[in-house]
Order: C-alpha cells, then structure tokens, then sequence
C-alpha cells in the first residue's frame, strides 16, 4: 500500500502512468465480463472476495498487508479468465483501501493506485497463463491439471512479482528508499500466500471446475482456520512489539532528556538541536541522499552533536564575548568528548563520526582532525552548515540576532573555505522550503532514534576515564570561581586576598610558591606585593622593571607565559635547596578598561608542570580577581585600618558584611565576636604597653584557628569579629570554642620570666538566621554574651 509523503516529478509520472494503465485495464475487462455468459457462482466469488478483503491484516514492521482472497481471485481466472480475475482482484483491492486504509480516504489517487496496481498485476498474469497453458477457461473447456500446472506456477509466480514491485517501486519513490531493501524486507516472503492460494484454487477447481455448497463447505472451514491461526499469531507479535516499543520509549525518552539537558546548560543556545535536528534531516533529503540510515544517523547526531559540552565549563557556554585562546581551545574539545562518549554505544548507522567532525572545515583548518574536502562525512558537512545558520539566527548575549539574509550571506563568505559548496548552493536554494518555522516539540523522540534503543552495547560498560576527567574538572574550575566571588565580595587587603586566591588554586593547581605581582605606576614596575607558599619570605618586596624578566615581560606585552624557568623572573634564589623551582606560569592582571593591575605568577618544582587546563584556570581567575586587587590596594592605602594590629575596622566590616549579604538572598555565613575578659584591669595592672601585647597576642591566636578565606577585623578597643565564609552554625560553633581554647593555652610572655593567660568570651551568630545587618548580628551576640554564665575560661556561646 502507499503512505503519505511528497512525491519527487519521477514518482508523479510513475503513479499517474499505472493508474492510467490499470484503470483502463479494470474498464476493459468490466465490458468483457458483462458481455461473457457468467452464472452466479463468479458473483459467489466476488462476495467471498470482498469478505475476505475486510479481513486483511497488516504485517507488523512491513509495508505490505496479507489477505486469504488470493485463492478466489486465481480461481475466478481459472474459471472464467482475465476479466473475471480482473474484476474480482480491484474489488478486493477496493476493500482493502477502505479497511486497512482508512486515513487516505480524502486522497483518492492513493486509493486509484491501491486498486489499478494489483488489477494490472492479475490482468497481465491470466493472459499469460492461457497463453502459455494454451486452454481456454475451465467453465468452457476442461484441462487435465498436471497439464496446467507448471502454467499455474508461472500463473502465480508473475502475479506475486508484478504486484509486489509495483507497489515497492511507489514507495521507494515517495521514500527515497533502496528498492530491493523495500521488496526483501517486505514482500519476499509474501510469495508463499500467493503459491498457497494457486494450490488451493487448483484442487478444488480443477476437479469441480464450479462454485456450489460443497466447494463452499471443504474450502471456507479450512480458510477460516488459517486466517485466525495467523491472525493470532500476529496479535502475539503485536503484543511483543508493543512491549518493546514502550520499552523504546522509556530508553529514547533518557536519550532526549540528557540532551535536552546539555542544551539547557548552554543557556545561550537553548532550543538548538532540535531547530538544528530538522533542518539538517530536510537538507539532507534536498541534497540527495536516499539512504534512510544516513538520514537517521544525521538525524540522531543533531540531537547529540553537543554532548560534549559536558566538558566544557558553563562560564565558557554562557560566556557574554569572546573567548579567550585557552577557552576556545577548551570549547573545541567538545566534538571529540562528544565522540568519545556515544562510542560507548554502538549505533545502527554512523552517528559518532559525524559528532566528531561536525566542526571540521571544507579547507582542512578545522578540528578535531583537520580533515579537508570529501574527507569530511556527508552528514557532519550538513550538521555543519546548519549549526552554523541557526547560531547566526539566534540571539546571543554579545549580539541580536542576525536576519536570515544576513546569514546566507556569511555563510556564502565561507563557501569553500569552511563549508561545502554544494551543501551551501542547495541550503540557500531550498532554505525558504525548508526553514524551521513551526513551534519547536517537546515531546516523544524523533524517529531517528527508534533504532538505538535496539543497538547492542558494547563491551565496555563505562565512557573513558579522560572524557570523565574532563566534566569533573570543568565542575572544580565552576566550584572554585564560585568560592572566589563569595569570598572576596566587599573590601579586602592585599594580603586577605591573596591568602584566600592562593587558598583556591592550590586546590586545582600544582605549585609550591603563589606571587601577587602589583603595578607601581610612578615606578613603572611591579613590587611583589604578597606572596604564599615555600620562599615566600626571599620574594616578598621584590620589584621587577616593566618588560624585565618573564613577570615584568608579562606585565608588558599582557600576555599568558607557561612552564618558563623561574630562574628567569627570580634569579639564582630559585635554584636554593630550599626552593628548586623548575617551572612557572604568570599571566596578566586587567581591569575592565584593560589597565595593568598586576601580574599573577606561580612556581612550581616540577619540569612542565603546568598544562593547558591549568593555563585556562589562571587566566579566568586573574579576570575575576583583577578587579578585587585594584580594590584591595585603595584599601591598604586608605588611612581607616586599625593601627595597631593593621586589621580593617568595624567600617570595613560593616561594608564587608552588607555586601555579602546584598549578594544573595540566600547568603550564608557566621560571625565570630571575640570580647578580651577584663582588658582594662590588665591595662591597670600592667600598664597600656601590656594591654596592646595582649590585643596583639588574641589577633595572633584567633588568626591561627581561622581558615585563609576567614577574616578577621577589629571592631572597638577590646573586640574583634571574625568573618566567616559560607560556614553553618553547628561548623562556626566548633570555630568558636577552637580559637577560646587556644587563646587560653598559650600564655603572652610580658617580660623575661614573668607571662600571662588571657581569657576570651568567643560567640557565634549566624547569618541570615540571627540578623540581616551587622547591627543585629553583633546585638544578638552581646546578648548571648550578657545571658551566658561566664567564668575564669571565658565561653563560647550559641
């Protein structure tokens, strides 16, 4: 039978041609039957055909439908000859188009060509079984049926293959289909219906030659027991194939969800694949190619072309402007993490090279592999193409949305160099009859991927460990900068910065010694400002001329160096037994007028520590941190520090705490209020000078029982407040009674032979929960401080 679709100029010429032939066919043999003497027994087959005709079953997986009506359509040609059979075969037909072909009732050519075909078919095979049995019709000449029947077998073996091809050559047609995959997988077999209806015909005509009730009783029982018999085996394979397409559903529906996932992480781009999944199968059939395989391999690789963004951190995905060298270098790895993971699953049809070299350029200067020309697969030149055009077509953070002209025309400007030129003739030929207008669906997969669910898995049941790697790292790089914008909102010092920054890329970095290089504009250099690891000590004030050595280079040209040798920034120093330093990576710190802030610099004690991951995360961290330094120097000069302990006042911490609470509704973080016990009765004993040894020595002892990201500040004259990043309740208690504790242990030394406890009062509060102000915080602190039980020990109250 014929399914919808478009039908190509050939296709139209082929149905008009086999309608016109058959309907002139069915017309001819109507005259001749009428003006034939036919008794009732042709119109007894005729009853039985159209019964049988509304008992047809349609093959599950196939294009073709079985019926039982065979048997009366070769014994009514036996009988009466060409017209009779010919009548009765379009009355069958007719039948079937209106009970197995319900839906193309309000397309009459369709029906046309369900009926002319088979009539065709029975015509051109009665004639020529008389021709070569040389008998006429059994009605008016019996014949001896071993004379008839090798023509009998030519009979049926002509009418099988004239119908059948018919019919495949329709569908091949209108589905861009191989022919002899259509017939095969559809028809072959079908061979045996029409042989077994030829054998049931002969025995019972050729010794009866008439239809009365005892052909009716031996033939109708044993018919109606094959049809059920096979009718319920059909229900059974239904029953299986239902099974398993539900099962098909669950496992497609995973497919679609994960990359409906990734296309959400992409916010960017959100909706991408799938206006790119139909425009590249429409080109596709533009273009030419009929292998319906290839239409589901590039319709499956558009919907999974960007798995491997997984890899790619989302800062870079939703980055608003252009990437940086290392960034893109990180973005192009998506194509062969792509690849890499749906290996693990082994497609009916090439999806994984197209996924691969989706991104591959027609002259060779594209990537993953540089492949050029007709190297590339068809389908990855496609997916390229049209990638591409939506991109431009869709807004972005950096640019509106291009028109579609404007499109064409760039991708007219890359005709040849990156894209296929046929590919790009065609698009811009086709593109108004192919453009993705309609709401895009969110529902049940496409059909492309109807044959993954059935694929075989291979041995290996995990992905690499590298492609693994990578998403892990691009979730650390995420978490760190994360850290980082919390941790340094507000106003810090140069050294609070730098001891939190260094803090953070320890984590991800391999290096022993982490230099804040500052830019001195009245000197033209840059002063090494803080510095934290192993020989912090020899570098720190070290101040190196603009364009001198590879800091200074750095700071000139503002550019990234990796895996120089620190003898070249340091000197002889790092080649101390106490440093041995082999390696270095520096990179620039800009504002966002791009003016110099300083240099980031990392030293490490392996050769070629430092690779292109680790290059990419210095390079995002100095643009976030930039800004941060250039804050952190106007606050180390700026007059409002205390004096004594060098730590910012309660008007820092006030801004400190208001900023991080501004940041998000959701911020969290807890407050350490340290009260000195009795301050004033150690000033009165011992004199002022010991009072601020003893501020000196709780600042000294509070600050080894912070983290690096903690900070501390000082807000009256016997008080300080530590600031606690991103801590719950139950850590900043623990925080708490740590810091009385070591206060209390370690004596102060006030003169040679003569010491001092100190004791402190250490409270927890907890934001957002005890305050949303630094004036509610410290007021619920003193109150736990008033109501707490204090002793010689001092407390730690919650």
């Amino acid at each position: 039978m014929v399914s919808e679709s478009r039908f190509s100029s050939l296709g139209r010429i082929y149905l008009s041609s086999v309608i016109a032939v058959g309907i002139a066919v069915i017309a001819m043999s109507i005259q001749q039957l009428y003006a034939q003497q036919i008794g009732y027994p042709w119109f007894v087959l005729a009853a039985l055909t159209l019964l049988s005709g509304s008992a047809t079953l349609q093959l599950p997986s196939s294009y073709a439908s079985i019926s039982i009506s065979e048997t009366f359509v070769i014994t009514a040609a036996l009988l009466y000859g060409p017209a009779a059979a010919t009548v009765i075969v379009s009355l069958d037909a007719l039948a079937i188009s209106f009970w197995i072909s319900k839906r193309h009732r309000d397309q009459p050519h369709r029906a046309l060509f369900n009926i002319s075909a088979p009539a065709l078919s029975a015509w051109f095979s009665a004639h020529l079984f008389f021709s070569v049995a040389r008998i006429s019709p059994l009605v008016q000449e019996p014949a001896p049926v071993n004379a008839i029947l090798p023509a009998l077998a030519l009979f049926a073996l002509t009418y099988f293959a004239l119908n059948s091809w018919l019919i495949t050559f329709v569908i091949s047609l209108e589905r861009n289909l191989n022919p002899l995959s259509v017939w095969t997988d559809s028809f072959l077999w079908l061979s045996l219906n029409y042989f077994g209806g030829a054998s049931l015909a002969i025995l019972f005509v050729g010794y009866n030659r008439t239809i009365d009730l005892g052909y009716l009783g031996l033939i109708l029982p044993l018919l109606i027991v094959l049809y059920f018999t096979f009718k319920t085996t059909m229900g059974r394979v239904n029953d299986a194939n239902n099974h398993v397409e539900q099962l098909n559903r669950l496992y497609l529906s995973t497919i679609e969800t994960l990359a409906m996932a990734i296309d959400a992480k992409d916010q960017v781009t959100h909706g991408h694949i799938r206006r790119v999944q139909m425009y590249a199968t429409r080109l596709a059939r533009e273009v030419g190619i009929k292998d319906e395989k290839l239409i589901r391999a590039i319709e499956a690789a558009a919907l999974l072309h960007d798995m491997g963004k997984l890899a790619v951190p989302e800062y870079i995905l939703n980055k608003p402007g252009k990437l940086t060298d290392a960034e893109f270098e990180k973005m192009k790895l998506h194509a062969s993490v792509g690849a890499d993971i749906l290996s693990a699953i082994e497609f009916p049809y090439p999806v994984v090279p197209i996924v691969r070299h989706h991104h591959e350029n027609w002259n060779g200067k594209g990537y993953p592999d540089g492949l050029r020309g007709t190297e590339i697969p068809i389908g990855a030149r496609i997916l390229s193409v049209v990638d591409c055009f939506d991109a431009l077509t869709s807004d972005r953070p950096y640019r509106p949305r291009l028109s579609n002209d404007e499109a064409i025309e760039i991708l007219m400007e890359r005709r040849g160099s990156m894209y296929d030129p046929l590919i790009i003739d065609t698009f811009t030929k086709v593109h108004p009859r192919i453009a993705v207008e309609e709401p895009i669906p969110a529902g049940p997969p496409p059909a492309a991927l109807d044959e993954i669910a059935t694929a075989r898995k291979t041995a290996a049941p995990h992905v690499a460990t590298p492609v693994l790697d990578e998403i892990a790292a691009s979730a650390d790089e995420m978490l760190t900068l994360y850290e980082l914008a919390r941790s340094l909102a507000g106003q810090v010092s140069v050294s609070d910065a730098g001891d939190v920054i260094a803090n953070h890329l320890r984590r991800l970095i391999p290096s022993s010694l982490c230099v804040f290089y500052l830019y001195d504009d009245r000197a033209n250099e840059i002063e090494a400002k803080h510095a934290v690891g192993d020989g912090s000590k020899i570098v720190q004030g070290m101040r190196i001329p603009i364009g001198q050595r590879l800091s200074g280079w750095v700071a000139a040209n503002r550019q990234t160096i990796s895996n120089s040798d620190p003898v070249l920034d340091l000197g002889e120093p790092a080649r101390a037994r106490s440093l041995a330093l082999r390696s270095c990576i520096s990179t620039p710190l800009l504002a966002d007028d791009n003016l110099l802030v300083g240099v980031l610099t990392l030293y490490a004690g392996e050769v070629n520590a430092f690779n292109e991951d680790h290059r990419r995360i210095v390079e995002v961290v100095a643009r976030q941190i930039a800004h941060t330094f250039r804050r952190a120097v106007e606050f180390d000069e700026s007059p409002r520090r205390d004096q004594l302990t060098g730590l910012p006042s309660e008007k820092q911490l006030e801004s400190f705490v208001q900023s991080s609470l501004d940041e998000s509704n959701s911020a969290e973080f807890a407050l350490l209020l340290i009260d000195i016990d009795d301050l004033k009765g150690i000033n009165v004993a011992y004199g002022r000078g010991a009072g601020d040894d003893v501020i000196r020595h709780v600042v000294q002892q509070t600050r080894h029982g912070l983290r690096m990201a903690d900070i501390l500040f000082r807000s009256s004259s016997d008080e300080l407040v530590a600031y606690l990043n991103a801590t719950d309740r139950e850590t900043a208690h623990l925080v708490a009674v740590r810091i009385r504790d070591r206060i209390s242990r370690e004596p102060l030394l006030l003169r040679p032979g003569s010491t001092l406890v100190v004791h402190a009062t250490v409270t927890a509060v907890h934001a957002p929960h005890d305050g949303r102000s630094l004036d509610e915080l410290l007021a619920a602190a003193r109150r736990r401080v008033r109501t707490a039980t204090a002793d010689s020990e001092g407390a730690s109250v919650h």
